[in-house]
């Protein structure tokens, strides 16, 4: 069987770990640079408290921090030999600095950089360095690796080791996303688009910006950049703290509308007001997402026309945020009135055509209208396959969205061949670990799970589980809905013990992520119940655990038994 993506992960990782543990323990009585890369700093501090566990009680722990105004490798480690008779003495020993992925890699004035100011420090230290006959494990990211050779050439020369660890987080962005800013007049380096970037450093030259040009219409555009890539972070599972850069991007979002506003920029405040929209809409805050996307469907037609595609999208998208809050007699003429712009604007064969019959489709399955669902899926579907390829990711979405129709009327032996065919798209596209992939083996698993074939579910289940957690994090949303599905499955199988932990991981998740009132939350949360009720009626409510949550859950149905 092929090894998971979150196994490789951690194969990885541990590896690194490994060779890391080994590096400073071969390290006794003698000096020792050994460079570790992390971007993820949960990860970091659970790497660094792990082998200061495991090096204990016979090597000491230290943890040194650079200085920012003064980054100096030297001075850290100079200072705390003097201030410890232990390192004077020289005992055994292991030196951990971290506080280099904090250092700016943006210059102010003619000024260098922290990072460069770093790499000045790096480079002049190894003769400062013979009198410290100690491992040091030096935290950098991978941003300043990719300077560190060349900024650096003689401390990197003397390295005895680099130890990569891997995290879908991250505390970078791609540089290209400095573009926006030299439209200021800013002295800003030239780099490649796909260089790093420190995502606060671009946070420090928003606030230069400001102090500088206050009143400067511009400024929205920046507001509105930066907004998106916190949103981009949170759905590709690359922000460090899901809730802080959720809001983050709500606020973000929020100062961008206020000057576009101030500023009359129409169309961009209509962006605005749908990005801000979206973000709402995902967090189950649908009555605050309502009024936002009203005002950005308002605008866009006022300013481009009734018949204008943004209008289309913009239609569209209140219309998904009506579905989604059940109110589905109001989505149906905005879905309709969409798709007869984009086939008036655009063809009845567009690709954008097929998205918009594609949503009308997946409106009426949700009515339980499967008979008018099924022509449009068949519509969407033979037009992607016509107009971008039979094996390109929208036509495996079409697919995905024809069978889940199938598997709700039941037709379960027409379903599977086209969630076989959407997982092998996917899986050739995209990557075997690429999240829409895992939503692909999800769903199949979903299917194998009603049809019984249980055997066949469960790896499947558990495959799009790691991926997930590997891809998009432990924490995440997406993680969640697998969890769920497991769940399920053992639920099922009757196997409560096991499906119990998971209902309660991906409640956690969901309450901390989404919010207590929204959708998934109480779907997870209903499912966790059922599994309780189950276990009841069955007499097996012994082999449930003492977790809080449970037993109070127990109770109350146990209550409800005897009031009944």
């Amino acid at each position: 069987m092929t090894a998971s993506p979150a196994h490789d992960l951690e194969t990885q990782n541990q590896n690194a770990y490994d060779d890391l543990l080994t590096a400073i323990e071969a390290s006794e009585g003698q000096l020792s640079l050994l460079i570790s890369v992390c971007d993820d700093s949960q990860l970091r501090e659970a790497l660094i408290a792990r082998y200061e566990r495991d090096l204990a009680p016979e090597v000491k722990a230290y943890r040194l921090v650079l200085d920012k105004d003064e980054p100096s490798l030297r001075a850290a480690i100079y200072t705390a030999v003097q201030n410890d008779e232990y390192l004077k003495q020289g005992g055994r020993a292991v030196l951990t600095l971290t506080g280099a992925e904090r250092l700016s890699f943006l210059s102010q004035s003619d000024e260098l950089s922290e990072q460069d100011r770093f790499f000045g420090y790096l480079q002049w230290t190894r003769e400062a360095l013979r009198d410290f006959r100690f491992p040091i494990v030096i935290w950098v990211t991978y941003q300043i690796l990719g300077h560190l050779s060349r900024k650096s050439p003689d401390f990197w020369g003397w390295r005895k080791g680099v130890f990569r660890f891997v995290s879908r987080k991250t505390i970078t962005v791609p540089a290209r996303e400095l573009e926006p800013f030299r439209t200021f007049g800013l002295d800003l380096p030239k780099l490649d688009d796909d260089a790093l970037l420190l995502l606060e450093d671009l946070k420090a030259l928003l606030q230069n910006v400001e102090q500088q040009n206050p009143a400067d219409p511009l400024l929205g555009t920046l507001y509105a950049q930066l907004g998106r890539i916190y949103a981009k972070r949170l759905e590709t599972g690359e922000a460090l703290d899901y809730p802080a850069e959720l809001a983050q991007a709500i606020e973000y979002f929020e100062r961008a509308i206020a000057l576009q506003e101030k500023n009359e920029q129409f169309l961009d405040l209509a962006t605005s007001l749908n990005n801000l929209a979206e973000l709402y809409k995902s967090m189950g805050r649908y009555s605050e997402a309502e009024p936002l996307y009203r005002r950005s469907l308002a605008i866009i037609e006022a300013q481009l026309g009734a018949d204008h595609p943004s209008t289309a999208t913009s239609l569209n998208n209140l219309a998904e945020l009506y579905r989604a809050m059940g109110r589905y007699s109001e989505a149906e003429p905005l879905y309709r009135r969409s798709l007869a712009i984009i086939e008036a604007q655009l063809g009845a064969d567009h690709p954008s055509t097929a998205t918009s019959l594609n949503n009308l489709a997946e409106l009426y399955r949700a009515m339980g209208r499967y008979s008018e669902a099924e022509p449009l899926y068949g519509r969407s579907l033979a037009i992607r396959e016509a107009q971008l390829g039979a094996d390109h990711p929208d036509t495996a979405t079409s697919l995905n969205n024809l069978a889940g129709l199938y598997e709700s009327m039941g037709r379960y032996s027409e379903a599977e061949p086209l969630y076989g065919r959407s997982l092998a798209i996917r899986e050739a596209q995209l990557g075997a670990d690429h999240p829409d992939t895992a939503r692909s083996l999800n769903n199949l698993a979903g299917l194998y799970r009603a049809m019984g074939r249980y055997s066949e579910a469960e790896p499947l289940y558990g495959r799009s589980l790691a991926i997930h957690e590997a891809k998009l994090g432990k924490d995440h949303p997406h993680t969640a809905i697998s969890l769920n599905g497991l769940a399920l499955l053992y639920e099922s199988m009757g196997r409560y013990s096991e499906a119990e932990p998971l209902y309660l991981r991906a409640l956690s998740i969901v309450v901390s992520q989404l919010g207590q009132d929204h959708p998934t939350t109480q779907t997870v949360r209903k499912n966790f119940e059922g599994l309780l009720l189950a276990a009841v009626q069955a007499g097996r409510a012994g082999e449930l655990s003492a977790h809080p949550l449970t037993q109070e859950l127990l109770a109350q149905l146990q209550a409800e038994r005897n009031a009944g």
